[in-house]
């Protein structure tokens, strides 16, 4: 039996699950709190139930599992973010919402947003540990902050003065070095990191 406290998505469409387990898992070891938590997901407030899990420090929720169960969620809105499709259809009242819908670069942002206010809420902030925030050199760094805002690489070239050429090997260590390309999983490594402040994004 897995001890571990949980992060709890229940959401109808398996993709949306996928995705967002896979953001948070992203996400959970630059987070004191979420270190060494379990991201588990359902496709309705009934598997959620059969299976029960507890220990559960977070849920991500449809509108429609808000709607169908309010009962239950409504002491846990501190704990709780509904995953919105487009614009609120639901009444969600205090709870805090993310819409799926919009873009990734945005949708990261949100959440990192939220995550930040969250943490200042709680009079908790990251701390970077040594070997983080010696992963990456200087320049690297500064290559990273305008990769996630989305500059190319003859941009970020003419920015630093330095050839293309420089900017993709530099992109080639970042992305070994952080262990992927992919631009969502380095902007939440730039944001954990302080590299850049998720307001620049």
């Amino acid at each position: 039996m897995d001890n571990r406290f949980k992060i709890v998505v229940i959401h109808h469409n398996t993709l949306c699950c996928l995705a967002m387990r896979t953001i948070l898992t992203d996400i959970a070891p630059f987070v004191d709190m979420f270190r060494d938590v379990e991201v588990v997901s359902f496709n309705s407030f009934e598997e959620f139930t059969q299976q029960a899990p507890i220990d559960v420090i977070h849920y991500f929720i449809s509108e429609e599992t808000l709607a169908q169960n309010g009962k239950f969620f409504g002491d846990l809105s501190r704990r709780c973010i509904v995953l919105t499709e487009g614009k609120s259809s639901a009444d969600v009242g205090n709870f805090r919402c993310i819409d799926i819908h919009c873009p990734e670069r945005e949708l990261l942002k949100s959440f990192l947003m939220m995550q930040n206010t969250a943490h200042h809420a709680h009079g908790m902030e990251h701390h970077s540990t040594q070997e983080e925030a010696e992963l990456l050199s200087q320049r690297e760094k500064e290559v990273l902050a305008l990769i996630v805002k989305g500059y190319i690489n003859k941009e970020i070239a003419d920015m630093l003065n330095i050839s293309t050429p420089t900017v993709i090997f530099h992109r080639r260590n970042i992305s070994e070095k952080i262990g992927s390309r992919a631009i969502g999983r380095q902007t939440i490594y730039a944001v954990m990191n302080g590299i850049v402040d998720v307001k620049e994004l």
